[in-house]
């Protein structure tokens, strides 16, 4: 029984790798004996050793776990396990709860896939009284691939399932001296076929557990431990001493920066205008100050002083440009500022590099200047009436009010602070 079959028809394995039989054979049962000593078996969502597995609080943590290391995760495991306990609790939720109870973790295309693949789990339960029970049906699931799907499977149905994820990818990428790059298909087909090779039947979620473990513990990204794996006897990188080396991965272009000015709205009531970002794109159904895109222009080279380089950032007219960065209601926003030719006061002195706010995603890094602007009553209903028209959702909210109580992308908690 396989989770997926990457491996050619016409060859094996042990064609494929220099490791012998023997080798391939033992993999599971070392790292299982020093997964019995040195393994982490606290974690609140740990299923290795519970007689009813449940796959919903596997699943959560595999989630939270993509791209955001154990320590962070946990106290937002236990917030969401507290608000919703079960995957009906969560699927009946309204999102702005659960952006709430995301907020800071950041890659929020996770909570809404989570949150839609509850309310798809929950059909599923009340059509066939239970989970999903196969890979196919957990991969239907909105946000879950096959190696989240794996990990479900293993450690939360306690059925054969086979994981892939980046620690297990580091930890067979040195033991078998994969060189190609893991970002390309070739690889990872190269990789899936090992770990299907190496995941024994039985015990495939203590298995998985345990290459999670050894990944995230010894065989780290700088100045793995060598000298206590399990592993290192037929480790082939080891033996060449080339342990970070592994995995191959294609340098990364520099990231592009962008620039923004943060509007900090007030009314006479010291309460603050923020904006529901739209479901798609950056921190989508997060609240948001008012941003207004700036493009930087090459500063001249001779100019002396930070006041010369400023006067080379301009508000972007480009239509082009305007469009992709300005959503609806921040499109409202700055005609209207313009209109009453309202403008905003900067809290520092310049958008540069050494702006206060760096933000730092995926693709890119991202400036943000915080400016201040109070406007009085009249002008307040005039702009509620521009927004509630074109059904923009927008609330007034102190910063402490918003900081409690609605989803806010780390970026505006660090602007709030300011």
């Amino acid at each position: 029984m396989t989770q997926k079959n990457f491996s050619s028809n016409n060859e094996t394995l042990e064609d494929t790798f220099t490791h012998s039989t023997q080798s391939l054979n033992s993999f599971a049962r070392r790292l299982l004996h020093w997964f019995e000593t040195n393994g982490r078996h606290d974690l609140p969502w740990q299923q290795h050793q519970t007689d009813t597995p449940n796959p919903y609080i596997v699943w959560l943590s595999e989630v939270m776990l993509q791209q955001t290391q154990v320590k962070t995760v946990l106290p937002y495991f236990a917030r969401f396990m507290d608000s919703f306990p079960t995957v009906q609790d969560l699927a009946a939720a309204e999102w702005d709860t659960i952006a709430e109870h995301w907020a800071g973790m950041g890659y929020y295309a996770r909570a809404r896939n989570l949150h839609k693949g509850a309310k798809q789990s929950v059909d599923v339960i009340n059509e066939t009284g239970d989970y999903p029970q196969t890979l196919a049906g957990w991969e239907a699931i909105s946000g879950v691939g096959p190696s989240t799907a794996g990990a479900i499977m293993a450690m939360g149905l306690h059925k054969y399932g086979v994981i892939c994820d980046g620690n297990v990818k580091r930890v067979l990428t040195r033991w078998a001296a994969i060189d190609g790059d893991i970002t390309k298909s070739a690889t990872t087909k190269q990789l899936w076929a090992l770990a299907e090779r190496l995941t024994p039947i039985e015990n495939s979620g203590l298995f998985a557990q345990a290459m999670m473990d050894m990944g995230a513990t010894l065989c780290v990204r700088r100045s793995p431990n060598c000298s206590l794996c399990p592993l290192k006897d037929d480790c082939i990188a080891h033996a060449e001493g080339r342990e970070t080396d592994y995995p191959v991965k294609a340098k990364k272009q520099p990231k592009p920066s962008k620039f923004s000015n943060a509007l900090i709205i007030e009314n006479t009531q010291g309460e603050i205008l923020w904006l529901q970002r739209p479901d798609n794109g950056i921190w989508g159904g997060l609240w948001s100050l008012p941003l207004e895109f700036v493009e930087k222009v090459t500063a001249n080279k001779v100019a002396k002083t930070l006041e010369e380089q400023s006067k080379k950032l301009q508000v972007s007219s480009n239509e082009i440009v305007y469009e992709a960065e300005f959503t609806t209601a921040e499109q409202i926003i700055n005609e209207w500022l313009t209109e009453n030719t309202l403008v905003a006061e900067s809290v520092s002195n310049t958008l540069l590099d050494d702006a206060p706010i760096k933000h730092s995603l995926t693709h890119f890094h991202w400036y943000l200047q915080p400016q201040k602007l109070v406007i009085d009553d009249a002008r307040i209903a005039e702009l509620n009436q521009k927004l509630s028209a074109a059904e923009i959702a927008f609330k007034w909210h102190s910063k402490q009010k918003a900081r409690d109580s609605l989803g806010l992308p780390r970026a505006m908690m660090k602007i709030i602070e300011v």
